[in-house]
């Protein structure tokens, strides 16, 4: 699986930096001089990154074999990524990357089973979508007290009604 650690977005100066929004938790690492990123579209990398600075609160990068602007601005919207295996665990017991918790099978504490983790969003807070329902579980130590990512399951500890469907949902009886 592809994650997207960046997307290059304008050239900066006028020797081939770019300017690159970041979608990582640690750019220092997966922008580290020599870090060798794909590219979607594929066609446009890999790209091996030269140097990287903070300017003005945007990550700057100069990339081997891009030494001029025009070259930099052909890699505007180009997204920037790097394979699931390489990106390797938080540091952290209590982290996780998007990744790991999509897939596991969620049961309550009680042992009945819920479903599955079917995608992480961050809205402000962390939530967990839970398949076939679509439920959204807040994720929070109080209500997932257990993350077991090699045993492929996740434990919640629900508040009352977190579960249940309301009739007012369209499409829900």
């Amino acid at each position: 699986m592809q994650l997207v650690v960046g997307r290059i977005a304008r050239p900066h100066g006028v020797r081939g930096e770019v300017s690159v929004e970041v979608r990582t938790d640690d750019p220092g690492r997966r922008f580290a001089v020599g870090a060798v990123l794909a590219t979607d579209p594929p066609a446009a990398g890999p790209l091996t990154v030269e140097s990287a600075r903070w300017h003005v609160g945007r990550l700057l990068i100069a990339f081997a074999g891009i030494g001029d602007r025009d070259r930099a601005d052909e890699l505007r919207g180009v997204w920037l990524t790097l394979d699931s295996a390489e990106a390797g665990s938080p540091e952290d017991p209590d982290e996780f990357n998007d990744h790991e918790l999509i897939g596991l099978d969620v049961v309550t504490v009680s042992g009945h089973p819920v479903g599955r983790v079917a995608e992480v969003r961050h809205h402000g807070q962390d939530l967990l979508v839970i398949e076939p329902d679509g439920i959204l579980v807040p994720f929070v130590a109080a209500i997932v007290p257990e993350v077991d990512v090699a045993g492929g399951r996740l434990v919640i500890d629900p508040p009352p009604g977190l579960l249940e469907l309301g009739p007012e949902e369209p499409g829900r009886g």
